[in-house]
């Protein structure tokens, strides 16, 4: 078992002591996304600690959208409780690097793809600069900030 999962469990047994109902609802559908994760595809599998960090990036996402989708509708107090739900997740994954780390990341893939083609690189390079940014974030970036990052960067 991953350690997100088993965190999850053992913050969920103390949530239910505590009668934090918000936070055990959001941790029961947290490990039920990871659950249908592990059973996704054609044999049922653990996931390691990247693939359930990737179903909880995801899980924060999808709260996040659906919080925006109900603040346009004007439904504040739905869009309140996504968010809530959301932080309540976010305590799970990774602090998330500043704009400063994420432009340093930037910065260190674009000089490696102009090593790499001996040129600086444009828009066309674009595939290769988030290869590298990706992987040098870990997840501890959105991808969508890291792609306007690497975007403004290129011009």
């Amino acid at each position: 078992m991953g350690s997100f999962k088993a965190r999850l469990r053992t913050d969920l047994t103390a949530a239910m002591r505590e009668r934090d109902v918000r936070r055990v609802a959001t941790l029961r559908l947290t490990l039920a996304a990871i659950t249908t994760a592990e059973v996704s595809g054609n044999t049922a599998r653990e996931l390691d600690d990247s693939e359930e960090q990737t179903v909880l990036t995801r899980e924060v996402r999808k709260r996040r959208e659906a919080a925006q989708t109900y603040g346009d509708a004007d439904r504040p107090q739905l869009a309140a409780d996504e968010l809530a739900e959301a932080a309540i997740i976010e305590d799970y994954l990774p602090r998330q690097l500043d704009d400063e780390q994420v432009s340093a990341i930037v910065d260190e893939a674009l000089q490696q793809v102009a090593e790499q083609i001996c040129d600086a690189p444009g828009r066309a390079q674009m595939g290769q600069v988030m290869r590298l940014a990706t992987a040098a974030a870990a997840g501890r970036v959105d991808g969508a900030r890291l792609s306007a990052a690497v975007r403004a960067t290129l011009g």
